[in-house]
C-alpha cells in the first residue's frame, strides 16, 4: 500500500473515502422484481430463485429440526467449536441483557408520566452464507431479540448441498424459533411478506450483500428494518507508539472480508505510516484469502494515511464514521473523548476488531458507509417498541388547561380545547 497525505488528497480521493458506496443502486430494480416475485409466488419463487442464484435444489425450506440437530450433533462429538459457540453467545447474551431498558413512572406535580418498553411480535433475521460459513452473525442477530423478549425469531440463511453445521447450531444456540435455507433479495422478500411456509415478520434485521441490502431498502415502510450496511470497513486511528504489525493486522484481518471491503490507518508519524504500509504489503501475502485482500486494499476508500497532527487525524475519522475504529496510542481516552461517529470503537494493542467481531459481547452488526454518523448498531433497542403514558389529575389538568386551549385554537382546533373545558363545566 502506498501511503497519502491527508492534506494532499484530490476532491476525487476524499468523496472515495468519505462517500463510500455499497453498490445498492446498481441492482434495486433486478432486486426489486425478486421481491415482487416473492410476494406473489411464495415458495415457489423463492425454490426458483434457489436454483438459479444458489445452484441448490431445495426441499424443504423449513430447516428448524435441521439446526437442533446439527447442535446435538457437535454436543454428541465434544465438537470444540461448539464451546466456542456457546462461550461467545454467553457473551453477547450478558451484554445484551445490560441494555434492557425498564419501564418508569414518576409524578411531574399532578402528571403522572411515564414510559414503558414492549417487545415486537415476530422479527426475521438474516444470516449470510455463500463464499463464507457466518455462525457469529447468528448469535449477533438472535440473541439481542430474544433478549428482547420477541415472541418468535426467525432465521433466513442461503442454501446450500451441505448446510454448514457450526452456523445452524450457532442459530438453534443463539434461541431462534425457526429457520429457513432461503439466501438473498428473496429472503428479504420472503421474511417480510411471508410465504406458504415463511411467516412474515414485522422487522428484517442483519448483514448481507448488496442484494440483501437493495432488499431491505424495498421492503422498508412495508416492515421495519435496522439499517442499510454495506461492506465491511475498519480505520485505525494511530500514534507512534503503536505497533505497525498490529495496526496492519488489524487491517488485513478486515480486508479478507469482501473485496469491497474498506480499511484505512491514519498516524501523523511518517515512520509508522511507511511501515504500516510494508506490514500490510507482506501479511496480505501470507494469507489463503490474498486475492480477496489485495482487491479490498485497492478499493479507493482504503489507504495507509499521514496526518499533519493527530488533531487532523481525529478530524479525518470523524468524517469518516467507520463501522470499527480502532484507536492505539499512547492516551487512547482522550482521543475516544473526541470521536462522537463510529459504530464500535476498539482501545489499545489487545482489542482486535476480531474479538468484537466474536466474542466480546458486543454486537458486530454496525453501521457502515458513514450510518454511524446518525445510528448506532444492532442492539435489544433494535427490537423494542416504546408507548408513553400519562394521568393527570384536576388540578394537573387545570393547570395546563390555558396551556392547551390556547395552543388548540390557535391552531384551528376547536375542538381540542372543548375536551379540556368540558371537564370542568
Amino acid at each position: 500500500m502506498d501511503v497519502r497525505t491527508v492534506a494532499d488528497l484530490s476532491p476525487a480521493e476524499r468523496r472515495a473515502f468519505f462517500e463510500r458506496d455499497a453498490g445498492v443502486e446498481g441492482v434495486r430494480e433486478d432486486v426489486r422484481e425478486i421481491v415482487e416475485r416473492v410476494r406473489a409466488e411464495g415458495d415457489v419463487a423463492v425454490r426458483e430463485f434457489a436454483e438459479e442464484f444458489d445452484g441448490v435444489a431445495v426441499g424443504n425450506v423449513d430447516i428448524t429440526d435441521d439446526a437442533a440437530r446439527a447442535h446435538e450433533e457437535l454436543a454428541d462429538a465434544d465438537d470444540p467449536v461448539l464451546d466456542a459457540v456457546e462461550a461467545a453467545a454467553a457473551n453477547v447474551r450478558e451484554f445484551h441483557e445490560r441494555q434492557r431498558p425498564e419501564d418508569w413512572r414518576d409524578d411531574f406535580g399532578g402528571r403522572e408520566l411515564g414510559r414503558r418498553f414492549r417487545p415486537l411480535d415476530r422479527v426475521g433475521v438474516y444470516v449470510p452464507g455463500g463464499a463464507a460459513s457466518y455462525p457469529s452473525s447468528a448469535l449477533m442477530g438472535v440473541i439481542p431479540a430474544v433478549v428482547a423478549g420477541v415472541d418468535h425469531v426467525a432465521v433466513a440463511t442461503p442454501p446450500a448441498e451441505e448446510l454448514d453445521p457450526v452456523t445452524l447450531a450457532a442459530i438453534h444456540e443463539a434461541g431462534a424459533d425457526a429457520v429457513y435455507q432461503v439466501g438473498g433479495a428473496q429472503a428479504v422478500g420472503a421474511l417480510a411478506y411471508g410465504t406458504e411456509t415463511v411467516t412474515r415478520v414485522q422487522k428484517v434485521v442483519g448483514p448481507g450483500n448488496k442484494w440483501v441490502t437493495a432488499a431491505k431498502s424495498i421492503v422498508q415502510g412495508d416492515v421495519g428494518i435496522d439499517f442499510l450496511a454495506g461492506p465491511s470497513e475498519v480505520l485505525v486511528l494511530a500514534d507512534e507508539t503503536a505497533d505497525p504489525d498490529l495496526v496492519a493486522a488489524d487491517l488485513v484481518a478486515q480486508a479478507e472480508h469482501d473485496p469491497n471491503a474498506s480499511v484505512v490507518a491514519v498516524t501523523a508519524d511518517a515512520d509508522l505510516a511507511d511501515a504500516v504500509a510494508d506490514a500490510v504489503d507482506a501479511q496480505a501475502g501470507e494469507r489463503e484469502r490474498e486475492e480477496t485482500i489485495r482487491a479490498a486494499l485497492d478499493n479507493e476508500a482504503s489507504g495507509v494515511l499521514r496526518a499533519r497532527s493527530m488533531p487532523e487525524a481525529v478530524l479525518f475519522a470523524e468524517e469518516y464514521a467507520a463501522e470499527h475504529l480502532s484507536i492505539v496510542a499512547e492516551d487512547d481516552e482522550a482521543l475516544l473523548d473526541r470521536i462522537t461517529n463510529a459504530g464500535s470503537v476498539f482501545l489499545g494493542p489487545y482489542s482486535p476488531v476480531a474479538a468484537g467481531d466474536y466474542a466480546t459481547g458486543t454486537n458486530h452488526v454496525l453501521p457502515t458507509n458513514g450510518g454511524a454518523k446518525r445510528y448506532g448498531g444492532l442492539s435489544v433497542d433494535t427490537f423494542l417498541r416504546s408507548s408513553t403514558v400519562q394521568r393527570l389529575d384536576r388540578d394537573a389538568l387545570d393547570d395546563l388547561s390555558e396551556t392547551v386551549t390556547s395552543l388548540a385554537e390557535a391552531e384551528g382546533l376547536e375542538g381540542h380545547a372543548e375536551s379540556v373545558r368540558k371537564r370542568f363545566e
